[in-house]
């Protein structure tokens, strides 16, 4: 059983304004600062924001009770939206012990996208009408609250252009993972492994029952770049302090920074690794990713004209490529040729005037 030390701090809690100005900019270097010193902060929600996150944790409690062979069903061969079983998805080799249902861009079977075999571009399999709602309800939501994060976010690190992010993230491959995770047993507490998230942005919202962990910035401390070859933060300090308990909060986001923020601010804001613990009953959470669109080319800021860059496409097909090498949607991207659609839609990307 896990050693975990449940060790928490208050973690620093700020509103949003409806809409954010230059003026705006004391705010967003406090957020930044959050950032450096703790690796995430929380949002308050509005009544409204919090009615549609309980409607979808409503709706993923009453999808997570069918029957298995149920849930099996709704999976894709054209996006990896879909269904994911307990114990299907592994971080540094060991099973991890979440129910997953991926929510990607749901893009309908006759889009022009579609057609052409753009890879992960499809119809999502939902389980039912009202489950979409209720996702799509909740990722409003929480797109909203990323795009006015990222335009604060961009003043607190003293750019001049508040939508410096903002501008990659129009038309966004906005996703989500709806999660659920069983009771702790004799033999296991392991939810997911330690790891950090490979996009841009993440706004989670968790139920009262609590199990996540964040590692803060540690002073000296090497953070993988899972964008290169060979280098990933899967597994890395699972068993060494600090690790930080994000006590559930009624009313409140989670946010903290992915890979990519990493990369374009030249860990100025590091990725935040984090883990799930097992509590004595299940447990549901929302984790969405806040993401360029599909075709974006990332950069680091300093170096905006460089040639190191990140085509959000292709680095979000690898990710899922690495975590379902032998799921129906990568077989069917290798039998139909799709990463060389990918290779096509890169170098577009790459060539395209600014």
């Amino acid at each position: 059983m896990s050693s975990d030390r449940r060790t928490s701090t208050p973690l620093r809690t700020f509103r949003l304004p409806s809409d954010v100005t230059r003026d705006h900019r004391p705010l967003g270097e406090e957020l930044v600062a959050a950032w450096q010193s703790d690796g995430i902060f929380q949002i308050t929600a509005t009544d409204p924001q919090r009615a549609a996150t309980a409607r979808a944790l409503a709706a993923s409690r009453a999808f997570c009770t069918r029957p298995l062979r149920e849930k099996a069903t709704h999976v894709s061969d054209l996006t990896y939206s879909g269904y994911v079983a307990s114990g299907e998805e592994e971080t540094a080799g060991e099973r991890d012990g979440s129910e997953i249902f991926t929510v990607c861009p749901d893009i309908p079977a006759d889009d022009p996208r579609v057609i052409e075999r753009r890879p992960c571009h499809g119809p999502a399999p939902w389980p039912s009408a009202a489950y979409a709602r209720a996702m799509k309800d909740y990722m409003a939501v929480a797109g909203d609250i990323g795009h006015r994060l990222l335009r604060l976010v961009a003043l607190g690190l003293g750019l001049d252009d508040p939508d410096r992010f903002t501008r990659l993230t129009a038309d966004g491959w906005h996703h989500m993972r709806v999660l659920r995770f069983p009771p702790a047993d004799a033999t296991s507490e392991r939810g997911i492994g330690a790891h950090t998230d490979y996009g841009l942005l993440v706004i989670a919202a968790q139920d009262e029952v609590g199990g996540l962990y964040i590692r803060p910035p540690v002073p000296g401390e090497q953070r993988g770049r899972n964008w290169l070859p060979g280098e990933s933060m899967a597994g890395r300090y699972e068993h060494d302090e600090p690790w930080t308990f994000v006590t559930p909060v009624p009313g409140v986001f989670t946010v903290f920074p992915g890979d990519i923020m990493q990369f374009m601010t030249d860990g100025a804001l590091l990725s935040t690794p984090h883990k799930v613990r097992l509590a004595d009953r299940e447990r549901y959470t929302l984790a969405y990713f806040h993401e360029p669109a599909f075709n974006a080319v990332a950069r680091p800021l300093a170096r905006p004209d460089g040639d190191e860059y990140l085509h959000y496409g292709t680095h979000f097909t690898s990710m899922f490529r690495r975590c379902y090498p032998d799921r129906v949607t990568t077989r069917r991207m290798d039998a139909d040729g799709g990463l060389k659609v990918l290779d096509r839609l890169r170098e577009e990307a790459l060539h395209a005037p600014p």
